[in-house]
């Protein structure tokens, strides 16, 4: 099975591409999309689809974890995250790939197997269960990563969450 993981955002989106075999991660690619703050907001979110559409289409995917936009102080944030989760939704049902999404309560026990593990335990953990020399970078990047290992866990356990 192979799962493409978005930790999503507007200026940056966070993807992380595993292989799962029986137990056993393999990681195909991870990395960001990137948009300029001084693109119009429609140009950033074409800019988010156009790339999450290449990485669809150059890897064979099968299923795509994204983390649940969770509170945010900042009202705004949290809107331009939405509109950014709306396009990554949009990409997956236009290319026919079923999306499932996690709370960050959820992926940090997926990975850790514990819901309240800091940042960097998930970190390390990501680096572990994926046999990395380093942590992966940007945190983006491994934030994307631990969303695509929780949901092959989770997934094995119980049968699928589905968005």
């Amino acid at each position: 099975m192979i799962v493409l993981g978005i930790d999503p955002g507007i200026a940056i989106v966070g993807y992380g591409i595993i292989d799962y075999i029986g137990n056993k991660f393999k990681v195909l690619d991870y990395g960001v999309i990137r948009t300029k703050s001084d693109l119009s907001y429609p140009e950033r979110l074409e800019l988010i689809f156009n790339g999450l559409n290449q990485i669809i289409s150059s890897y064979n995917i099968d299923e795509i974890a994204v983390e649940e936009l969770f509170f945010c102080k900042n009202v705004k944030t949290a809107i331009d995250v939405a509109h950014a989760r709306g396009v990554i939704a949009l990409c997956g049902q236009l290319n026919k790939k079923p999306i499932y999404e996690y709370t960050p309560l959820q992926v940090k026990q997926g990975v850790s197997g514990y819901g309240k593990a800091d940042k960097r335990q998930v970190q390390e953990m990501v680096k572990l269960l994926l046999n990395l020399k380093t942590i992966p970078k940007p945190d983006d990047a491994a934030d994307a990563l631990a969303i695509a290992i929780s949901h092959c866990h989770t997934s094995k356990i119980t049968g699928m969450f589905r968005a």
